[in-house]
């Protein structure tokens, strides 16, 4: 028994699964066939050849995309004094030290971004366990452990995003909602294509760029051809029946 449900299924019909999409192409067919009553994310999943056991393999980084990810960014902040004063200003929507650790230890998890700085990070360590499965601990490779914690904030909040593989090489990634038109969304496709190229390890070895799939939320995948993201749609796309 399929554990997708009769939309799910009905939906991925109207999807050729041999083909690879031109990004516009790609997005108009997501954005079709987006079924939810609520406005759906949409994602990209891109595989990569990378051997993730080896550390020079690892890729980790971070993106602004060009017109967000349409959801409002929850940022915490850990810094004391001054810093504090500057991550409020800046719009951060959790401050704190000991305190903050605290609530998180307590099992609070209501934000998306954590932003240390470094005088925190013996305090924030101990968070490792919590934070580092949630994919949120701070790390100064990708500017979230820094003393300008009000551009790291403002970032944040701009739709900066963490990008990092899985331990299947996989990079899961959103890159905005089903509502967007679909020029800002091949814009944020190709923004997070580019990253990921100029990213690539100098140990890497053999095909880089497996496979790049979009989808909803709740909606099928859809392959894309890395190499037409940009390119305006050769073919209409069916309408939804």
């Amino acid at each position: 028994m399929s554990r997708h449900g009769r939309k799910f299924l009905a939906a991925r019909t109207k999807v050729d699964r041999t083909r690879e999409y031109s990004g516009t192409d790609a997005v108009a067919l997501v954005k079709q066939l987006a079924r939810a009553s609520f406005d759906e994310s949409v994602e990209v999943h891109i595989r990569t050849g990378l051997n993730v056991r080896h550390a020079d393999e690892q890729l980790r980084g971070t993106i602004a995309l060009p017109h967000g990810l349409g959801k409002s960014v929850t940022v915490a902040v850990f810094a004391a004094g001054p810093k504090a004063d500057e991550a409020t200003a800046a719009g951060a929507d959790i401050v704190g030290t000991d305190d903050l650790a605290k609530r998180i230890e307590e099992g609070f998890s209501d934000f998306d971004v954590v932003i240390a700085t470094p005088d925190q990070m013996p305090l924030v360590g101990r968070l490792g366990r919590v934070l580092g499965p949630q994919g949120k601990m701070p790390n100064p490779k990708v500017g979230t452990v820094t003393m300008d914690v009000a551009k790291a904030v403002e970032e944040s909040k701009a739709g900066k995003v963490e990008y990092r593989t899985d331990r299947t090489a996989i990079v899961h990634l959103t890159i905005g909602k089903t509502s967007f038109p679909p020029e800002q969304l091949v814009e944020n496709l190709a923004a997070v294509i580019d990253e990921i190229n100029r990213a690539k390890p100098s140990a890497a070895k053999g095909r880089y760029l497996r496979s790049v799939t979009i989808a909803s939320t709740m909606g099928p995948g859809v392959k894309v051809d890395q190499s037409r993201i940009r390119e305006g749609a050769e073919e209409a796309v069916p309408a939804a029946a």
